[in-house]
């Protein structure tokens, strides 16, 4: 069901759109990524501790455990895994062959608070939050001190894995990501329900962070924060809310919500227009009218 404030939203998805359940029984599934080599999803089971595998031929399978309550997930162009790891306060890069190699762990010699999400530009660089909720829930990490001052987006470059932060006016930044001439960053700060755009330098370096939309608290239409956030390929916002999926323009204008059955965390488009949507105990699928934003060229 959706509930349309702008007849722009019929454009993106059917008016009578109802999400398939794809598997249920998680703890707290999150960082669906697709794996277009395999043609399979991947997310993670959070207080699982597990990574798990949907695709059309065989369903839900696991694919490692434990993850150190790994989140967050993203191919680069090479089709190197990047995933962030919560009770292990990391980031790791993991081959085609299946080698994994700790890529990011420290800034300035002390040790990260919690890697959330993270994206990859089509140059390899790679943009990751770094909030704190792996320390402070037990369901989400291990509890334990924060070593830095500061909650961070970070820049990370694989050749010689110089790290940089690049903003650190959050509570907790969350979800992220580019639009198609990967110009522009947005970034959710899950704390104070922002949504953030900020100008992305050739280095990597951010600047403005206007905030283009506050998700308010609904509890009319159920609990949900800013957290997951994708872009379709017209530029419009996706980002998880109160009772399920918000639909917002480029600009933030807010073209309506998609509800989903339990409180949403995430999504990813798939090879086409389907979308799959990570919300607590469950994985549905939703079949839209556009894709996930690709690059230019």
């Amino acid at each position: 069901m959706l509930i349309a404030h702008d007849e722009t939203l019929h454009e993106l998805i059917e008016p009578d759109a109802e999400p398939e359940q794809l598997g249920t029984g998680f703890g707290f599934i999150e960082g669906p990524v697709w794996d277009a080599a395999e043609r399979r999803l991947l997310f993670s089971d959070v207080p699982g501790d597990t990574r798990w595998a949907w695709s059309e031929a065989n369903g839900v399978v696991e694919v490692a455990s434990p993850t150190g309550k790994a989140n967050g997930m993203a191919f680069d162009d090479q089709g190197r895994l990047f995933v962030c790891h919560h009770a292990w306060s990391n980031v790791t890069r993991i081959e085609p062959n299946g080698f994994e190699t700790i890529v990011a762990k420290e800034y300035e010699g002390w040790a990260l608070n919690s890697p959330n999400d993270v994206v990859v530009r089509s140059d390899g660089l790679v943009f990751f939050t770094d909030p704190h909720y792996g320390r402070v829930h037990p369901d989400h990490g291990v509890p334990r001190p924060m070593e830095l001052d500061h909650r961070g987006v970070y820049t990370l470059r694989q050749e010689d894995r110089e790290l940089r932060l690049v903003a650190d006016d959050f509570e907790a930044p969350n979800g992220l990501c580019f639009t198609s001439d990967e110009t522009t960053l947005y970034v959710n700060d899950s704390e104070r329900r922002d949504i953030r755009r900020f100008d992305v330098a050739a280095d990597g370096t951010l600047s403005g962070g206007e905030v283009v939309f506050n998700v308010p608290v609904d509890d009319s239409i159920g609990p949900g924060n800013p957290d997951g956030m994708k872009l379709d390929e017209h530029g419009n916002i996706w980002v998880s809310g109160p009772g399920g999926i918000w639909v917002l323009s480029s600009e933030g204008r807010h073209l309506g919500i998609i509800r989903v059955p339990e409180d949403t965390a995430n999504f990813c488009w798939g090879e086409d227009t389907e979308l799959y949507v990570c919300a607590s105990s469950s994985l549905y699928r939703l079949r839209t009218k556009v894709r996930g934003c690709r690059r230019a060229g």
